[in-house]
């Protein structure tokens, strides 16, 4: 360990210029103090060392220490350096600082051995580099879950027990119910988020490109191949991938994605190299994949693979007990959004949204908040296309985190069995959990009996 009073010469010129490039250590006036016991001890000759920057303060240090004759740094390698501290730098600020730590010292052993091969490297952190900063904002913006009914607390019920398991899932909804959010969920609160869950929707790839977005591809491997590039099952290794439209994949690209699940490794196009990835999958579909599978549309093995633990998200038609709940959430995220002050919505609109089917479900609903905010100048909120009357009803925050969705479903079953959670008539039962369990998440969740 480096402390900064033992070496002031080396941490001044670190804390002022974020990096340092030392050709010669033994001779430079910056390493001087270091070359008195801690360059000869380990036969140190050259450092490239790099501050891990943070919001407050630094991290650490990442170095890079050449044994033997002194050499002289590159631009690129100084460059990669830099790219290493940032994506380091990135993960710690989005996770929690216990499992972070574990994730530094993989990092450091990962990059003691790529000191071989810098090149490669730099080319595969860049282009998981690109993917991350591409789903970040999916990340940052996680929305609440908001719900009232029993058909929803059944569905986040059965994500509650799958996701704790590396479970196959399959979703099964309209679209606009919410596939992407209760993919999400099952991640968020698995053991694997603290790894990336990526998204590929299956419906938007063309049918041509879609074997190299799964599986990635070699430089050269076709036309239009000018780098490597690596599949989404790669950059999902150790996290959770969403098939996200799974019932629109290619009939030709079945028998591949099949394997790939089944033998947990994947062989990119243009390589004879098979890499072993360890990811989970959920899927999601708007079809009928039964039907599918008896039009030949769809591989019966396949559909038997996914569908080991299937959730079906009820169409908000079936469950109108959420839609007051809804509206006064959009209501209010939406106002915070375009700086409104909307109070009340008449009763006459507030029962026509209710009795409304709803055929694009909760993208619907949130998509005509949004525009009636937007188009309501007053304290009353204005929907286009519904009924108004001059009843007004105040319209109330409703706004649930994940954590007040599991508290209140708790709390119910407890308020159903007297507060019970041992035995064949208790909570634990009823939830499909140990008694164990169940009281760690009351103490998590702040759940007491009155």
């Amino acid at each position: 360990i480096l402390n900064a009073e033992d070496y002031p010469s080396y941490f001044k010129a670190l804390y002022k210029n974020k990096t340092i490039k030392i050709n010669n250590a033994i001779s430079d006036e910056i390493t001087k103090d270091l070359a008195e016991d801690y360059l000869p001890k380990y036969n140190i000759s050259s450092m490239l060392d790099v501050f891990i920057t943070g919001i407050d303060k630094p991290f650490g240090v990442i170095c890079f220490e050449h044994t033997g004759e002194p050499r002289k740094w590159t631009a690129s390698e100084e460059q990669f350096a830099t790219t290493v501290a940032g994506l380091v730098s990135l993960a710690i600020e989005n996770n929690k600082r216990k499992k972070i730590q574990k994730e530094l010292i993989e990092i450091n052993e990962k990059l003691s051995l790529a000191n071989t091969d810098l090149k490669n490297l730099k080319k595969e952190l860049e282009q998981q580099n690109v993917y991350l900063r591409e789903e970040i904002n999916l990340v940052f913006n996680y929305e609440e879950m908001v719900y009232g009914s029993a058909a929803f607390s059944q569905v986040l019920t059965d994500v509650e027990k799958v996701a704790e398991t590396d479970a196959t899932v399959l979703l099964f909804g309209e679209s606009g119910t919410g596939k992407e959010l209760i993919a999400r969920a099952i991640h968020n609160i698995s053991e694997r988020n603290t790894k990336p869950l990526i998204k590929v929707n299956c419906a938007a790839i063309p049918k041509e490109l879609i074997e190299s977005e799964l599986f990635g591809h070699k430089k050269g491997s076709f036309t239009g191949a000018f780098s490597d590039k690596e599949g989404k099952f790669k950059l999902a290794d150790g996290g959770t991938l969403f098939l996200d439209e799974v019932g629109e994949l290619p009939l030709e690209m079945q028998p591949k994605l099949l394997r790939a699940i089944q033998e947990h490794e994947i062989e990119p196009i243009g390589s004879s190299k098979v890499e072993k990835v360890n990811l989970r999958i959920v899927a999601a579909t708007n079809r009928n994949l039964d039907e599918e599978v008896k039009k030949k549309n769809f591989r019966e093995d396949l559909y038997f693979r996914l569908n080991v633990f299937p959730i079906d998200i009820p169409p908000l038609r079936k469950r109108p007990e959420d839609i007051p709940i809804l509206i006064e959430h959009f209501v209010d995220k939406f106002c915070r959004k375009y700086n409104k002050e909307i109070k009340f919505i008449s009763q006459e609109t507030k029962q026509a949204l209710y009795n409304y089917k709803w055929p694009g479900n909760v993208r619907e609903l949130e998509n005509l908040i949004e525009r009636s905010v937007i188009l309501t100048n007053s304290e009353t909120l204005f929907v286009p296309g519904f009924k108004s009357s001059e009843k007004e009803a105040p319209i109330s925050s409703a706004t649930l985190t994940l954590d007040d969705v599991q508290r209140m479903h708790i709390v119910q079953i407890l308020k159903q069995c007297n507060w019970k959670i041992d035995g064949s008539q208790g909570a634990a039962k009823i939830l499909d959990i140990k008694p164990s369990t169940l009281r760690d998440r009351m103490k998590k969740l702040g759940i007491k009996k009155p």
